[in-house]
């Protein structure tokens, strides 16, 4: 496919300045709202526990970093002439895709998103990905009706998983397919033959969070008129592309089996941040003590020995050395230890050809952890994986963030009932008249899921003690 369909927007934009279009990309997505709504939305820990650790507009800066270090590195190593010096994104286009890859996510981190896909599984699901895309594409307001209206390829960047939401589900996670005979919504008024439209509701808003965990997709809303009719309209290997793997594992939804060139960059730069700047977090708020991340690995002989390879290149070898940087020495020597690990898993990226039975270059090339060269298969990406494990074992996992989780679970599905219990009265008109019973051409169920998502914690929490704790809420208050 030649470059210049890849610089197309859905909608025409026919200013012309001195940027180039991945400039354009950039400065919309930085100047958005939903971006800027990243700095109160939680990345691991709750806001308010601290003044310096990562939230979902820090992760997403240093996945950016991370991904344009990938990028121009893998540019400096390819030949000339190569399908790498044609086909790596521009610096400026990297920036765009990982600046924008978490805006998508709503409130109080993965509860949030498990909270909403619960109340939206009649109705299409939720799934942070998936609202980027949408966010992109339909809901910021640059261009009313087209999102941000970005470049085609900074689009098909931000898709992580190219299948939509009902080819990945598995309904058995969560008790089987909802019932769809509830009365239809009619434009203007409410249900079939004027009976009150009323959106299903899950019963309670207390739930075992693992059976509402939602697929790695992009949503229904998205799959006909942005997927389909603009995104893949002239890629013939699309369907091949959107290939989703048959059988999931047991007490799984099913996977997509391929990315883009450009989001396997991002992906990795996304894995760098989470498995070592989470960890940086982590250890500098003591949420993990030097005896617990000594104790995890003297608990498990495969973890010290998947870690083997990046003590051995960084650290003498000995796990007390890498022990001693990041919890005896202070934020300095911590802070270089970080940078040291960070540098080495991007030096150890490379470019290849790992879907040969593509003829579309975004489709054939990627990015990828180094094999081979004395580097046995997998084995960069296992001292990532061990990382990542560590984080979620000793710091996701506890009861004192899962705490903080439920109870941001919780005020999501309390807040989605009321909204949709009476809509059109406690809903701002600006929302109602987007649903199809206020007028507009969406459903109510996905005007307040899209209201919901683009709160930020503190936003959310303010709104739910408005409505529901007694002694708070005000029509002076302005949240």
């Amino acid at each position: 496919m030649e470059k210049n369909y890849w610089t197309e927007r859905l909608h025409p934009s026919p200013h012309a300045d001195h940027r180039t279009d991945w400039e354009r990309d950039y400065a919309r997505v930085v100047h958005s709202a939903s971006f800027r709504r990243l700095q109160t939305k939680t990345q691991v820990l709750g806001l308010g526990d601290g003044d310096f650790y990562r939230t979902r507009l820090t992760h997403s800066m240093e996945v950016s970093q991370i991904g344009v270090s990938i990028t121009k590195k893998l540019y400096r190593e390819a030949e000339e002439g190569s399908p790498a010096k044609e086909w790596l994104p521009q610096p400026m286009l990297m920036h765009t895709i990982c600046l924008a890859h978490d805006i998508g996510h709503p409130p109080f981190g993965h509860g949030g998103e498990v909270a909403l896909n619960r109340c939206m599984l009649p109705y299409g699901g939720f799934e942070g990905n998936g609202q980027t895309l949408r966010i992109v594409t339909k809901l910021e307001k640059y261009a009313e009706g087209h999102g941000m209206n970005l470049t085609r390829r900074a689009v098909l960047g931000v898709i992580k998983y190219p299948a939509p939401y009902s080819q990945v589900v598995n309904w058995e996670l969560s008790g089987g397919e909802p019932s769809k005979d509830d009365p239809v919504e009619i434009k203007g008024g409410a249900g079939l033959r004027n009976e009150r439209y009323q959106t299903q509701l899950p019963v309670g808003s207390i739930f075992l969070s693992s059976d509402f965990k939602p697929p790695k997709c992009y949503l229904e809303s998205e799959h006909q008129d942005i997927v389909l009719g603009w995104v893949a309209n002239e890629l013939p290997e699309w369907s091949q592309f959107a290939t989703v793997l048959p059988k999931p594992k047991e007490g799984k939804h099913k996977k997509t089996k391929f990315k883009s060139l450009d989001t396997s960059i991002m992906e990795l730069a996304d894995d760098i941040a989470y498995g070592v700047h989470d960890l940086e977090d982590a250890i500098g708020l003591n949420l993990i003590s030097r005896r617990a991340f000594n104790d995890w690995f003297a608990n498990g002989e495969q973890r010290l020995d998947e870690l083997r390879p990046l003590l051995n290149d960084l650290f003498d070898g000995d796990f007390n050395v890498f022990l001693s940087a990041l919890f005896d020495k202070g934020t300095p020597e911590r802070k270089k230890a970080i940078g040291k690990m960070v540098g080495y898993f991007v030096e150890n990226t490379c470019f290849r050809e790992a879907n040969s039975e593509f003829s579309e270059p975004l489709f054939r090339f990627q990015a990828e952890f180094k094999s081979g060269g004395g580097v046995s298969d997998g084995q960069i990406k296992a001292v990532l994986d061990v990382l990542q494990a560590l984080v979620v074992d000793l710091v996701i996992k506890t009861p004192s963030v899962q705490q903080l989780e439920f109870k941001g679970q919780k005020m999501v599905c309390e807040l989605f009932e009321a909204f949709a219990t009476d809509p059109k009265r406690l809903l701002d008109p600006r929302h109602y008249a987007k649903t199809i019973q206020g007028g507009g051409d969406i459903s109510t169920a996905r005007v307040i899921c899209d209201y919901i998502a683009g709160m930020t914690d503190e936003y959310a929490t303010n709104r739910y003690q408005q409505m529901f704790e007694p002694r708070t809420g005000s029509v002076f208050d302005r949240l």
